[in-house]
């Protein structure tokens, strides 16, 4: 149990994010999520149930002023920070040729995924110095292989991968600085009620996958865990794929 740690997720109030936050509270962690959209955040702190060791905050991540003070928030709720989780982002890639990739979408896909990865580990920085703290970023696979016309999407998460381990050099020996690179993860179930609805996955979708299976937020958020704790104090600058070997698979169109 970590009944003396703090974590503070971003995006935190539905899918990958929630699935973290749930997963961190129930192993005795105190839980900071920040999210931009208020109906998501009341419905996570519902959905949730841990009062005294929740705290939720409306924070946009691309602004710099929403990050100092929901961290400065964080700290004097609790007492102290030991993790940052940079889980928000535009989660949907834009889809369409680059000829019609306009510049104030690419740089709304920067802004949030990766400058505000940068953003929060600025302000994070002095608070994580003092714990000895941790920060998982969340990358993808779409850092490592792409779709057509993706192009924004696959930027951002590159960059997390490449900010991740010039992180860890900067700030270690203090803090340890990771990525998680999440491939298929379900989180039909992990999205606010007005959100939510039935998946099936067709065998076609699971034999992608040499693990047999798509992935759930569980299987980010044990692995988040463990980065963010002791156990893991001789791991930084890295990025794990968690995909159930989907890109380790060669696929043949029939």
């Amino acid at each position: 149990m970590q009944d003396n740690k703090t974590v503070y997720v971003t995006g935190g109030a539905q899918g990958i994010g929630l699935g973290i936050a749930h997963y961190l509270l129930n192993t005795g962690y105190r839980v900071v999520i920040t999210d931009i959209d208020q109906e998501a955040l009341s419905a996570a702190t519902s959905r949730l149930k841990h009062s005294e060791r929740l705290l939720t905050l409306v924070a946009d991540v691309s602004n710099e002023q929403h990050v100092i003070d929901s961290l400065t928030q964080a700290v004097s709720h609790f007492g102290q920070l030991d993790g940052v989780v940079h889980n928000a982002g535009i989660a949907d890639p834009f889809h369409g040729p680059v000829e019609a990739l306009t510049l104030s979408t690419w740089q709304a896909y920067l802004n949030t995924n990766l400058t505000g990865a940068f953003l929060c580990a600025k302000h994070a920085a002095k608070h994580l110095r003092k714990q000895q703290g941790s920060i998982v970023m969340m990358a993808s696979t779409r850092a490592l292989q792409s779709e057509p016309d993706t192009e924004a999407y696959a930027a951002s998460k590159g960059g997390i991968v490449a900010l991740t381990h010039a992180l860890a050099v900067s700030l270690g020996p203090d803090v340890r600085v990771n990525a998680i690179s999440p491939g298929w993860i379900e989180v039909g179930d992990w999205q606010k009620p007005s959100r939510q609805q039935p998946v099936e996955h067709r065998s076609i979708d699971l034999a992608q996958h040499p693990a047999g299976r798509v992935g759930t937020p569980d299987d980010i958020a044990s692995l988040t865990r463990f980065l963010l704790s002791d156990e893991a104090r001789f791991v930084t600058g890295q990025n794990f794929v968690a995909d159930g070997g989907m890109t380790r698979k060669m696929i043949y169109a029939e």
